[in-house]
């Protein structure tokens, strides 16, 4: 058998995505591979060829039980002898997968890291052929990395304790060109194939969204997409709890997830996402690196996250079937504030030293502030991502919420010039300066005791924004402290302070403009074309029909006590109800579909297509 008589006979595709190709060849000729791939571009397909072309068994080590079920689950599906050892198994279990791997019954089995260092799991390895050791989400084996894992660093320790050296290949989705230098270097890959397929998703839209009321904005998105499944992230478990009951007292079948649950409402909460029983997830990081669930449409970050290698990763759970997704992040500037404090209060890792410490929170800081250039910003999404990972793009992409809009620039010389003027009085009564916040409320006019007792009341510059909404006047600010007119000093107590740009604002006549959203025009009629009304009616049609391929899919899922996903994801169906396939041979055509799913559920799909088309 060769890899494309196995990549279609188990998994139902006739040809390789970008880069799988590469590296399956290098694994297949015994060399180390480096493999950064996005989410969703098919990173697991890399080492699950070569596992089943090699001789002996494949370990894949993978940082979280959930992934293990998963994916053991999915290649059970397709016909591939597949197992894992964690701490869920039982005794029993333990010791059953135990004796079929020394049988040879599989050749996939996944672990986890933490599993490597045990004494039985180590005399089973010196005694087995272990031609591969897959390293999934190997950005976790970097201290520099957003998923620094302890025990990542047990994986070489293990591999150097058996008798001879199997090949090793590293995968991640995220990684800049220091953690994958980390990567390479701890796990000492020997001459390895690096390759980075490119982070572009084309299938996903970004857009960052400012919201005036998060709850009903947020409630809007849901009603729209009403039906689908998605993520919806918070930045602490009080938002989770806050955010999910609103949703659930509003009649959205939601569930949460975050560190502060017990194990069992965990795992509970996340297979009833999984298994669709709930259709939104509201959760913080701690959910999400371990879920493969394809049908995902949509991800919210209701909070900014803290960087951009997070944000895409999270982001990156929408569309990981190739169907169009959402990624929609509502941000406010308190958000920043939030993710200041959990940055400069973050769990403390033992295996650090202090100076190390020191380096990473200030690479944390360093990572925030792009972060937040990405929220600010008015050019386009998706090549702020790419630039910020090292991969070139034309600057326009068409589909963000940047590209998508209207932006004009607004000549803002004049409150430029009113809120220099106010930074430049308090900074020549008050030395120590004053934090954005009150220089905002100063400048609104705010009779706020802090405000009464600092005399800001007594400053010329004292309301002359008045009548300027609050919210307009944060964001003018925002916009000069990008543009380098105003800066917002470092320390426990940032103030803002002049530059030596805003001399040309306040002095020498400079004009400001800022680009801002028009809002949306209304909706213009289309003109219809001729035969529109039969597409119209051939696509009402085949939506019938993926609807009743769905609700089959649903009936097996429950049947097999997998998750629809793993039966089919939304990508075949869609093919499915395009092609309306009548014979095996034909259904065998269909994207997705391998010999072993085409013998399992084939009959069944067959008929429901039979049955509508008859009908």
């Amino acid at each position: 058998m060769d890899k494309l008589t196995a990549l279609k006979r188990y998994f139902g595709h006739t040809s390789f995505r970008p880069g799988q190709e590469q590296v399956i060849d290098a694994l297949l000729d015994r060399r180390d591979a480096l493999g950064v791939m996005p989410t969703g571009a098919g990173k697991s397909m890399c080492y699950q060829i070569p596992a089943l072309l090699l001789p002996g068994v494949t370990l894949v080590v993978s940082p979280l039980i959930s992934l293990m079920k998963d994916q053991v689950s999915a290649l059970v599906q397709a016909g591939v002898a597949a197992a894992f050892i964690n701490s869920s198994l039982s005794a029993a279990q333990y010791r059953e997968v135990f004796r079929r791997a020394e049988a040879g019954r599989y050749k996939i089995i996944y672990v986890a890291p933490e599993r490597l260092a045990t004494g039985d799991f180590l005399r089973f390895a010196e005694q087995q052929p272990i031609s591969l050791v897959a390293v999934d989400e190997a950005h976790c084996v970097s201290q520099w990395g957003q998923d620094f894992r302890p025990g990542y660093l047990k994986i070489v320790d293990f591999i150097e304790r058996l008798s001879y050296r199997p090949t090793v290949g590293a995968f991640t989705a995220t990684a800049t060109a220091d953690v994958k230098t980390d990567i390479a270097r701890i796990l000492k890959l020997c001459d390895p194939l690096t390759l980075t397929t490119g982070f572009d998703r084309a299938n996903l839209y970004f857009e960052v969204v400012k919201p005036k009321s998060k709850p009903a904005y947020l409630w809007e998105l849901l009603r729209q997409r009403r039906g689908k499944s998605g993520i919806i992230y918070c930045a602490t478990r009080a938002g989770v709890e806050r955010v999910c009951d609103d949703l659930r007292a509003h009649g959205v079948s939601a569930t949460r997830y975050h560190a502060g649950l017990d194990d069992e409402e965990r795992r509970a909460n996340q297979d009833d996402f999984v298994y669709d029983r709930r259709r939104v997830m509201v959760a913080t990081n701690a959910f999400g690196m371990g879920i493969d669930k394809s049908n995902v449409s949509f991800v919210i970050h209701y909070n900014m996250p803290k960087n951009l290698e997070s944000y895409y990763q999270e982001a990156g759970r929408a569309g990981r079937d190739g169907a169009p997704a959402d990624c929609i992040l509502l941000f406010s500037t308190g958000d920043i504030s939030t993710a200041k404090f959990l940055i400069q209060n973050a769990d403390e890792n033992e295996a650090l030293t202090d100076e190390e410490r020191e380096t990473i929170q200030k690479r944390d800081l360093e990572r925030l502030d792009r972060m937040v250039g990405y929220c600010r910003t008015g050019l386009c999404l998706r090549a702020y991502i790419l630039a910020y990972f090292g991969e070139p793009h034309d600057g326009h992409c068409g589909n963000c919420g940047s590209c998508k809009s209207d932006f004009e620039n607004l000549d803002i010389t004049v409150d430029a010039q009113k809120i220099l003027s106010c930074v430049s009085r308090v900074g020549k009564r008050y030395a120590y300066g004053l934090g954005v916040t009150l220089i905002i409320r100063m400048l609104h006019g705010s009779r706020e005791q802090r405000i009464l007792q600092l005399g800001l009341d007594t400053l010329p510059t004292y309301g002359i924004l008045r009548g300027t909404d609050r919210r307009r006047i944060r964001e003018i600010v925002d916009y000069l402290v990008d543009e380098d007119y105003l800066q917002v000093t470092e320390g426990e107590y940032p103030v803002l302070r002049l530059t030596d740009r805003s001399a040309g604002v306040l002095f020498h006549g400079e004009t400001v403009a800022m680009p801002v959203r028009k809002p949306p025009a209304a909706l213009k009629q289309e003109r219809r074309a001729p035969g529109a009304a039969e597409q119209d009616l051939s696509a009402a049609q085949e939506d019938a029909l993926l609807s009743a391929l769905k609700a089959l899919r649903a009936k097996l899922a429950q049947e097999s006590g997998v998750p629809a996903y793993i039966v089919f994801s939304n990508i075949t169906l869609e093919d499915m109800a395009a092609k309306r396939p009548r014979t095996m041979p034909e259904f065998l055509e269909v994207s997705g579909v391998g010999e072993v799913k085409a013998a399992r559920y084939g009959e069944a799909f067959l008929r429901t297509i039979s049955e509508y088309i008859e009908n």
